[in-house]
């Protein structure tokens, strides 16, 4: 691990293929980290994924939903929620649809 905090990112199964096949990346980020910055490194380590989680300039799309442990991005503090050593985000995109 480098000097930051490791903070672990799941991801469904339809992200996956988008992570090189991997539901679950340690993402390594500095002290203080907020959830901009854990998606920011995201974007390096697996930039299909980051295109379908974050819109162009940058906001979680709504479709999408990023709980930082138990709690849903949106009712804390967005992307300026604070993100510290040990926690867990879970990508969750919106299953839309209806009856047939």
């Amino acid at each position: 691990m480098a000097d930051g905090s490791l903070v672990t990112v799941r991801l469904p199964q339809s992200l996956a293929e988008h992570a090189g096949g991997r539901r679950e990346l340690a993402v390594d980020v500095p002290p203080g980290a907020t959830l901009a910055d854990v998606l920011d490194v995201l974007a390096t380590m697996a930039p299909g994924v980051d295109r379908r989680v974050r819109d162009e300039t940058g906001a979680v799309r709504r479709f999408v939903n990023v709980y930082v442990d138990e709690d849903e991005c949106r009712t804390l503090d967005g992307l300026r929620t604070p993100v510290p050593p040990g926690t867990v985000l879970f990508v969750i995109p919106s299953v839309a649809g209806g009856a047939a």
